[in-house]
């Protein structure tokens, strides 16, 4: 796995930049390509109990454009599957491992801008 990435793992926490003290809350973005908020993702792994992380992008489109929100689709997925008998619970205790929506944006701006993703056309750059 490349150093630049985040390292996603069950139950440590990322080994990426020092973003992660602040949470991204539950109706902001973690799709920024199509509009996804945290507060979807989590109700779709509640609702539908996908058995892999791809399968995430039935929700909305999540994770199917430029890449960046990949590795925190896939944390929630985990954590919904490590602790499947509380799923809200175990979704919601991710949130101190995310950035806050601004720090979000701006760390997946540079993510595009260095070229490792391309939203598609007419999505959020």
């Amino acid at each position: 796995m490349r150093a630049d990435r985040p390292r996603v793992t069950m139950r440590r926490s990322w080994a990426h930049p020092s973003f992660w003290q602040t949470a991204v809350e539950l109706d902001e973005e973690l799709c920024l390509c199509f509009h996804v908020t945290k507060r979807k993702v989590i109700n779709f792994l509640r609702v539908e109990k996908p058995r892999r992380a791809g399968q995430l992008s039935d929700c909305f489109g999540a994770g199917t454009g430029c890449g960046w929100c990949r590795p925190y689709l896939r944390k929630l997925f985990e954590n919904a599957q490590y602790n499947a008998a509380e799923n809200a619970a175990a979704a919601q205790s991710v949130a101190g491992e995310l950035p806050s929506a601004a720090d979000y944006a701006e760390h997946r701006a540079a993510y595009i801008q260095a070229g490792k993703g391309t939203p598609p056309p007419g999505a959020t750059k």
